[in-house]
């Protein structure tokens, strides 16, 4: 499994994941994987972002490459078509459910923010908080995305709101799996649930996945599935397995993410993307 290769003549573009696959542990991309990802480029393979971040945190590491084309955001609730911003696909999670899960963290005490659509004055949406908070500091390290604290019940009942795009709990595994069983009893399938890093639990409407939004992002590119190369390292990473014609998952990668994969590479503080695509491209 560790020394195959998709066709190097039918890939045309690779599906990539950032944290925990693109970036280092610290959150930076190398000079090498940068390197790598233009030389794809160059070679007339397109790099589609397919991330959990919001646009504005995947932005430093896209201006980097000068990718454009549709990407996929957030797990897949949204598509947008970059550098322009133009949003060609947004699923939204309902509000009843974000509400309940406002109960929830207001009776657990665990920490539960939402991003908001774009209004005129977040062009772009907006994350809300309840409260400032380590998780808070965490966040906005890891993102650059600083959370608008407010009541999160006034907000989702405000005028012309009718869910938001995604939401999520910060917390260790263990409390994250103490909250699950109860999101899944409540709503079923009307959610999609996903753990993304170690503390992110991440609930989106029903339908979202990483899978769907590549599919839509290589419809609009007009592109094969067959042609794609995917590269990531957890839950909600396999979705996208499922869409590519090859899968690849860094040794740092979840056991059931390293088992889907065709082939499992160095782990991210490795630079593995980096050495799998330099690899691929000396076959190319």
């Amino acid at each position: 499994m560790n020394d195959i290769f998709p066709d190097p003549s039918s890939v045309k573009a690779l599906a990539l994941d950032l944290d925990g696959t693109a970036l280092r542990p610290d959150t930076t991309m190398s000079d090498r994987t940068l390197r790598a990802l233009k030389a794809c480029q160059d070679r007339g393979i397109a790099v589609i972002f397919c991330t959990g971040r919001a646009v504005d945190a995947a932005e430093p590491y896209r201006l980097p490459l000068g990718a454009g084309g549709p990407m996929v955001y957030f797990n897949g609730a949204e598509v947008v078509d970059m550098p322009g911003g133009r949003v060609l696909s947004a699923t939204m999670l309902e509000r009843e459910a974000a509400d309940f899960c406002v109960d929830l963290s207001r009776r657990t005490g665990v920490y539960y923010q939402i991003f908001f659509p774009g209004t005129p004055e977040y062009p772009r949406g907006k994350l809300m908080a309840e409260r400032q908070s380590e998780e808070t500091e965490m966040y906005r390290k890891h993102t650059g995305i600083q959370a608008v604290i407010g009541d999160l019940k006034e907000a989702l009942a405000a005028p012309g709101i009718t869910g938001c795009i995604k939401s999520m709990f910060l917390a260790e595994p263990e409390i994250q799996e103490t909250l699950r069983p109860r999101l899944i009893e409540r709503f079923g399938s009307r959610i999609y649930v996903a753990r993304t890093l170690r503390n992110f639990l991440e609930v989106m409407a029903a339908g979202v996945s990483k899978g769907r939004g590549l599919a839509l992002a290589l419809e609009y590119r007009g592109l094969a599935p067959e042609g794609v190369i995917a590269l990531g390292d957890e839950e909600n990473d396999l979705p996208m397995f499922e869409v590519a014609g090859f899968s690849v998952a860094p040794a740092n990668a979840k056991d059931k993410v390293r088992e889907a994969a065709d082939r499992v590479i160095g782990s991210n503080a490795q630079d593995g993307a980096a050495v799998f695509l330099e690899e691929f491209l000396g076959k190319k």
